[in-house]
C-alpha cells in the first residue's frame, strides 16, 4: 500500500488527547550534515522519538508492549520536506495516530519551525507518515494489536 502525507493539522485538532502527542526540541551542531542544515535522517530520528514518547505517556513503551504480546514494528515511511532547519532553530514535531486496524496502525508527523518571530502555527518544515505492523514480540509474525492498545491510544473499541 503506497502512503500518502494526510493532513496533520486538520487532524490534530480533531482528535483525542490520547492519540497526540508534540514536544519541541532545538536543532543542535550534531543534527546538522555538511551543507549546514537538519540531516534527512534526523528527521526520521525525531519522529521516531516522539512516538515514543507519545507510548511512554500513556505507559504503552516497548515493555508493556511486549507484557501484552504485541509490539509494532515499522514497514514503510513516506517524509516529504519543505524547508531546511538550521542550527538553533526551536522544532515542534507533532504525532497523532490516524489508524489502529487489526494488524496496522499508522501515524503521522509535522515537523515545524516555532522560532520567535514565525506566524503562530509555525514554518512546515516536513511532513512523515509511518505505517506500523503489529508482530507477536516471540515469533516475529504480524498479530492484532491487543485491545488494550486501542483503548489506551483512545480508540475505545475500535479495532
Amino acid at each position: 500500500m503506497k502512503l500518502s502525507i494526510p493532513d496533520a493539522d486538520v487532524l490534530w485538532s480533531d482528535l483525542p488527547a490520547e492519540r497526540r502527542h508534540e514536544r519541541v526540541l532545538t536543532v543542535e551542531p550534531e543534527h546538522l550534515d555538511e551543507m549546514h542544515h537538519v540531516n534527512n535522517t534526523v528527521y526520521l530520528v525525531w519522529c521516531e522519538q516522539t512516538a515514543r514518547a507519545h507510548a511512554g505517556r500513556l505507559d504503552m513503551g516497548t515493555d508493556a508492549l511486549r507484557t501484552l504480546g504485541a509490539l509494532p514494528v515499522a514497514r514503510q515511511h513516506v517524509i516529504t520536506y519543505h524547508r531546511p532547519a538550521l542550527r538553533g532553530d526551536r522544532v515542534r514535531v507533532r504525532t497523532a495516530l490516524t489508524l489502529h486496524a487489526g494488524l496496522r496502525s499508522v501515524r503521522a508527523y509535522a515537523l515545524d519551525r516555532v522560532n520567535d518571530g514565525d506566524a503562530p502555527e509555525g514554518v512546515r518544515l516536513a511532513e512523515c507518515q509511518t505505517e506500523w505492523i503489529w508482530v507477536d514480540p516471540v515469533s516475529g509474525r504480524p498479530k492484532r494489536a491487543p485491545a488494550e492498545v486501542a483503548r489506551r491510544f483512545g480508540f475505545g473499541g475500535e479495532r
